[in-house]
């Protein structure tokens, strides 16, 4: 396949209309997008890629909307490949409306083959096709207009290539046996870029250092992120602008019940007291007035021994599966899931077990290493 790929640029509903109908009844579609997202929390849409393979499809959403042909191919139609999916999907959620179902996510599928689990996209078509793509528009400014005959080859190449190196990858992993893994692995994908918001409330646990707050604290923060996450949608403006998680951490650390006490909290300015000050306050005191047993538990901390011991003896059980399998461990299990198993193990809490392929992989081994390590 040659890197001067046919381009055909679309600026109007007609033209993507059109575009929409010549790939109608293709077996599978790849799709990219470029977008720049420095000052805003949802991503502005700077061009949408699209191929069946061999001509590739570049569409302008600055002056086209998506048109009902086009969301119609995104939501139903014909299998959808990305590479490394999640900010293209919130992108597609912006200008279309829609997420891409069905889906392939190529980075997930080269993982699952026991290659790099975060391999980029020009090391992926090396890796299946031999050719070396431009790495020159890397860092283009996107929504300048005309795009140079470089930045659409650039744009064009993001996604021609996806067609033929699905083709082998889908190859590979039907003699795995490990087909039904990635359809399942995509189809949470699509589920969790749908729920839009409906994950707020959970931001909280991403907290490395939770464990150092009291319950009461571990409240409060969980409301303070929990707001956060709702404003900067509301606001549209990136979460580090509004406040950072660091600042609400020393926030829910020092619970101040006045401006005075919120004025002392280290990073919190004089433009966040005055814009947001009350609201901050209020959810503090929300918590601290919290009964008891309303109040999360208390965590382990990672550097007491028996959490070590425990954590250690789970990372054993996964990492001799992967050996097994040929995969990256983290591609079987998260350490941030392994943490939580270890947790809900300690303060003996239901047991948050792996679903699907990978429980049955893991969980036999999980439960029997949790029995073996006394609380």
């Amino acid at each position: 396949m040659p890197l001067n790929p046919e381009i055909r640029w679309i600026d109007t509903p007609e033209a993507l209309d059109a575009a929409c109908a010549e790939v109608a009844q293709a077996e599978v579609i790849a799709l990219d997008t470029e977008f720049f997202r420095e000052n805003t929390f949802l991503p502005v849409p700077a061009l949408i890629q699209f191929s069946a393979g061999g001509s590739a499809w570049l569409v302008d959403p600055q002056v086209v909307a998506c048109t009902d042909a086009f969301r119609r191919l995104l939501a139903e139609g014909p299998l959808k490949l990305l590479h490394a999916a999640s900010e293209d999907l919130e992108v597609f959620a912006a200008w279309a409306g829609v997420v891409p179902s069905p889906l392939v996510d190529t980075q997930l599928a080269q993982g699952l083959l026991g290659e790099t689990p975060s391999m980029g996209y020009q090391k992926l078509v090396e890796h299946w096709t031999g050719h070396t793509l431009p790495k020159d528009e890397t860092r283009s400014d996107w929504l300048v207009r005309p795009l140079s005959e470089a930045q659409q080859t650039y744009a064009a190449l993001d996604v021609i290539y996806l067609v033929e190196v699905w083709q082998q990858q889908r190859e590979a992993l039907e003699r795995l046996g490990r087909l039904a893994w990635l359809q399942a692995d995509c189809a949470e994908v699509v589920a969790q870029a749908g729920r839009n918001g409906e994950d707020d409330a959970q931001w909280y646990l991403r907290q490395r250092q939770l464990w150092r707050l009291t319950p009461r604290q571990i409240e409060a923060y969980r409301r303070l992120t929990t707001w956060r996450e709702g404003e900067t949608r509301a606001r549209n403006l990136p979460r580090g602008w509004l406040v950072h998680d660091r600042v609400l951490y020393a926030i829910a650390e020092a619970m101040p019940e006045n401006r005075f006490e919120l004025s002392r909290v280290e990073e919190v300015k004089p433009s966040l007291i005055k814009r947001d000050g009350d609201t901050l306050l209020a959810l503090v005191a929300e918590a601290r007035h919290l009964d008891e047993d309303a109040l999360p538990p208390a965590l382990p901390s990672p550097m007491a021994p028996e959490f070590k011991r425990v954590l250690k003896a789970l990372k054993k059980v996964v990492n001799a599966e992967a050996e097994t399998l040929g995969l990256a461990p983290e591609v079987l299990l998260r350490r941030r899931d392994l943490e939580a198993l270890v947790t809900a193990h300690l303060d003996d809490e239901p047991l948050p077990l792996p679903t699907g392929w990978r429980g049955e992989r893991l969980n036999a081994g999980l439960v029997k290493a949790l029995e073996e390590c006394p609380r």
